[in-house]
């Protein structure tokens, strides 16, 4: 009998070694705590309950339950987040960034945010532009879809080569890591920027008590390039990357061109972000922590031999647990560091975030683990050197 054939995981192999010799990170000048989310939250509950009185009492309309920060703290571990624009959020009559409409001439947001994180991993790699070949925009959502953010983004940097987007959802950067990896070591890019602006705050229906807390907005930079070559003296070769997705319901984001074209039409509220999220924790938790011990396996690493993970920010409790079950007791903050307290759930930023603000610490020779999840499933590990 021939040999079962086993799933493949998209392991790569690497030709030429890579490494990630820059980072960068931008972070927006406004930030909003709970206390003050919740205020504006529980303000639109009183108007919503006192509007709909009547409909209530007559059992026609159920009632809002107001927030709190102690709910949003014990079930996320979230204090604050950085947003594009406080006002709109915190006003119980918009309840969204209010993002100035630009004229086409004119850089997009997502692109400016974008290219203020790529030009500080250039520095931070020694590097300029004309030493880039390749721009990666992946993040999870997309400020338009075409032209491409990554097109748009090179040219504001001034690169020559080519550019392409991608959406894994809070994946993303991980998944940008192993495509600029694969280019950067075949040859058909001397170095990549992998660029993840998320406007968060943009899909996030802030009416929704179970959701009105997660996320928060920022962008954040990786430069891809050969090991033989890279200049900087802040280098990680990349070891190797994972890739696993696994189709589930339970994460969502119905925002699209076709939504106008349903009929009938759903509520601009039915298409933004929602999920599960018990299921959510209960069926990642074991897809992440298999996916990382089976990767440091076959790369020969044993878990307590890992300085650092570096893990995607979403909900304080699923870190802990996936980290407890890869180094089988409970981590520490500096092992798996947290900056959900400050940034909240910034998607496919979180993770580069946690690297790019903990990792100066570590010393040649340490091994680090970037891990970003998400929505799909979609899950990717990179395996990093300290050099």
């Amino acid at each position: 009998m021939p040999a079962a054939i086993q799933p493949a995981l998209s392991d790569t192999i690497i030709m030429r070694k890579v490494c990630i010799s820059g980072s960068g990170l931008f972070t927006p000048a406004e930030s909003v705590s709970n206390d003050e989310l919740v205020a504006a939250f529980n303000r639109y509950v009183d108007d919503h309950n006192q509007q709909h009185a009547a409909a209530i009492t007559a059992g026609d309309v159920q009632a809002l339950q107001p927030s709190s920060s102690e709910f949003i703290v014990k079930a996320s571990g979230i204090h604050s987040r950085y947003v594009v624009d406080k006002a709109g959020i915190v006003d119980p009559q918009v309840m969204r960034p209010r993002i100035p409409k630009r004229a086409e001439g004119e850089p997009s947001l997502m692109a400016e945010m974008g290219a203020a994180a790529a030009l500080q991993a250039l520095d931070n790699a020694d590097r300029k532009a004309a030493d880039v070949d390749s721009v990666l925009v992946a993040c999870s959502n997309m400020q338009r879809p075409y032209p491409a953010m990554a097109v748009e983004l090179q040219a504001l940097l001034g690169i020559h080569g080519f550019g392409y987007d991608m959406n894994v959802a809070c994946a993303s950067a991980a998944f940008g890591v192993q495509a600029a990896m694969d280019a950067v070591s075949r040859g058909s890019s001397r170095a990549t920027l992998v660029v993840s602006p998320e406007i968060c705050t943009g899909h996030l229906n802030f009416r929704n008590r179970d959701c009105h807390f997660i996320f928060g907005d920022a962008a954040t930079a990786l430069l891809i390039e050969p090991l033989e070559s890279a200049v900087s003296s802040d280098r990680f070769e990349i070891l190797g990357t994972r890739l696993q997705t696994q189709f589930s319901n339970h994460i969502r984001n119905d925002f699209g061109f076709l939504n106008p074209c349903e009929q009938p039409p759903r509520n601009w509220d039915e298409v933004l972000f929602r999920q599960e999220g018990r299921k959510v924790f209960k069926e990642v938790v074991p897809l992440v922590s298999e996916l990382l011990l089976s990767h440091l396996g076959d790369l020969g690493i044993v878990p307590a031999g890992v300085k650092r993970f570096w893990l995607h920010q979403a909900n304080l409790s699923m870190n802990q647990l996936i980290a407890k079950r890869v180094l089988g007791r409970e981590p520490d903050t500096v092992e798996a560091p947290v900056i959900l307290d400050e940034y909240a759930n910034t998607s496919s930023a979180g993770s580069v975030i946690a690297f790019h603000k903990y990792h100066h610490d570590l010393v040649a020779g340490d091994v680090g683990v970037l891990c970003a999840f998400g929505a799909g499933y979609s899950a990717g590990s990179v395996v990093l050197r300290r050099l």
